[in-house]
């Protein structure tokens, strides 16, 4: 056990207390508290829900763990794909599954990989040696060819004794030769509370890799336990949300075609690139630190020109090229970095609005500046062992920053002005309407369980688009220099707030809530200035380096 021996003067106290096995899924922890050298004492229990944990049934020869299927539910693939198989069973036995009334049976193999750590210990343990996991004896894993499947029957068999368990699994097929045409709709309520996006991942249930317009058409042809699988071209596939998904009239022929020329027009703010095509297409916005490519899926180049519509001297040049048969890219190469970018539809053509960088004064690089700050939360947000909220704190520190960024001459605005709930896309849509030049959102850490606080706490500073890494660490740099603490560094990181892609935009960590001493200094006057401190610093150091 970790923890820290001495109560905090808030009356705070942490500890990190591994948890033992228990079948009944409930954890128990008896809590002693000593005051005047053990004069006085009070104790307490209390009882927490855990996740139960599989032990084999006492003098039982051979068994399998029907917790640990992998996959289960129902799944559609075409024919001659694969799913992957897991399962735990005994150690030393032969695993295989059998469907019901065919002869066809799959072998499982043992799994000589270690053990992948939790997702929180590889995601924020900084402890390498938490990584490194023997592989797991009781571990079996098969490949089954995508085919109609139901009532299948896994066995495990050890010499002459033999345990059986109904896998609760059904495979559809998906017949290639008529294509399921769709068209993605996430908010046709136009609530205005979503981004009218939908985002795509490589894997089902992964991580960020496409942002797709509400309109977007494209084929479909796989599902995974309410994730549905998009062909965006041959070689090209995403998996998103299939409450997302809307099929089009059978016979719906799939999008594609060929991009027509395109033409560039420059505006004060912006330049727009427009892009003609057959259907609402599938496409990726792809960024590096002096150019931006659109990436096209599903159709064939036929750009006889493209047109700069004038000289502007922050486009250097545009090309195309044709990387795959059904994919073209337009890439427009800058002569500055790049600041911010958004898309839109206008009837069948895609708009790509390409935001100037402002001018920046190297000697003072905050005058005449927008900045937008987000404190972040609520709803949610974490509390700390004495009590204080997240979305309190962020907001007094946000307001403290406000004030020092405007000293400076910068144009400050905040998300919010008080605890009521604020969803996550009013937020950028407002830093958005407000052409910020940059947009900080501020928040106070915590660890999923499983990471040891002690040792992983500290500052960190997240970002998104490759622009704004320079911002992410300028501001890691000026809130380890004010707050004092560990720096965990700065990292590239999934989250709604820095995902807006018009402008420069990061999400910090100053301290850990969870931490007494942490929550302590971000309950007070002086912490809360320190840390809107290393705020402005942060905002400050990066305006000056891109303005010079």
């Amino acid at each position: 056990m970790c923890s820290s021996d001495l109560v905090h003067a808030s009356g705070s106290w942490l500890a990190w207390v591994p948890l033992q096995p228990d079948s009944l899924g409930m954890a128990r922890f008896h809590v002693v508290a000593r005051a005047n050298m053990g004069s006085e004492l009070r104790e307490t229990t209390f009882v927490t829900p855990v996740a139960k944990v599989f032990h084999p049934p006492p003098g039982v020869v051979v068994w399998i763990d029907t917790t640990s299927f992998t996959p289960t539910d129902t799944l559609a693939f075409p024919a001659g794909e694969g799913i992957r198989l897991s399962v735990r069973a005994t150690p030393g036995a032969r695993v295989r599954l059998r469907m019901e009334g065919k002869k066809d049976v799959v072998w499982l193999v043992p799994d000589t990989l270690p053990e992948e750590p939790a997702w929180g210990v590889r995601a924020f343990g900084t402890d390498t040696t938490a990584y490194r996991l023997p592989p797991a004896a009781d571990r079996y894993v098969g490949w089954f060819p995508a085919q109609p499947l139901c009532d299948a029957i896994v066995e495990a068999i050890v010499g002459t004794d033999t345990a059986r368990a109904i896998w609760p699994l059904v495979v559809d097929t998906i017949d290639r030769a008529h294509p399921a045409v769709i068209v993605l709709n996430d908010d046709t309520a136009h609530t205005g509370k979503t981004d009218s996006l939908t985002v795509g991942k490589a894997v089902p249930y992964g991580t960020y890799n496409w942002f797709f317009p509400l309109g977007t058409t494209t084929v479909a042809n796989g599902r995974w336990v309410g994730q549905t699988r998009l062909q965006l071209s041959r070689g090209t596939v995403a998996w998103v949300n299939s409450s997302d998904v809307v099929p089009l009239a059978p016979g719906t022929p799939p999008p594609g075609g060929s991009v027509g020329s395109v033409r560039l027009v420059a505006a004060p703010r912006a330049l727009v690139l427009h892009v003609p095509l057959p259907a609402h297409v599938p496409f990726k916005g792809e960024e590096e630190e002096r150019s931006l490519t659109l990436r096209l899926y599903g159709v064939a180049s036929d750009v006889n020109w493209m047109q700069h519509g004038g000289t502007d001297p922050y486009v250097r040049r545009m090309s195309y090229a044709q990387p795959a048969s059904d994919e073209v890219t337009i890439t427009l190469s800058l002569a500055g970095r790049v600041w911010g970018y958004r898309t839109q539809w206008s009837g069948r053509d895609l708009l790509l609005e390409i935001r100037r960088p402002p001018l920046i004064d190297p000697r003072h690089p905050l005058a005449g500046r927008t900045v937008v700050l987000d404190p972040g939360h609520p709803p949610l947000g974490a509390k700390g062992p004495s009590g204080l909220w997240e979305p309190v704190a962020t907001l007094a520190v946000a307001q403290q920053a406000k004030t020092l960024l405007e000293q400076r001459g910068a144009s400050v605005l905040l998300t919010r002005a008080d605890s009521s709930p604020m969803d996550l896309f009013p937020r950028t849509r407002f830093a958005a309407q407000h052409d910020a030049d940059v947009l900080v959102s501020i928040h106070a850490n915590a660890l999923p369980d499983g990471v040891n606080p002690f040792v992983n706490n500290g500052t960190s500073v997240y970002y998104f688009h490759p622009r704004s890494a320079a911002l992410a660490r300028a501001l890691d740099r000026g809130l380890v220099a004010e707050l004092g603490v560990r720096d965990l560094g700065m990292g590239r990181g999934d989250y709604a707030l820095v995902r807006d892609p018009w402008m420069p935009s990061v999400l910090t960590e100053g301290l850990f809530m969870m931490i007494p001493e942490q929550e302590a200094l971000l309950a007070s006057p002086e912490g809360r200035l320190r840390y809107a401190r290393g705020v402005m610093r942060g905002i400050e150091e990066f305006l000056r380096e891109m303005a010079n």
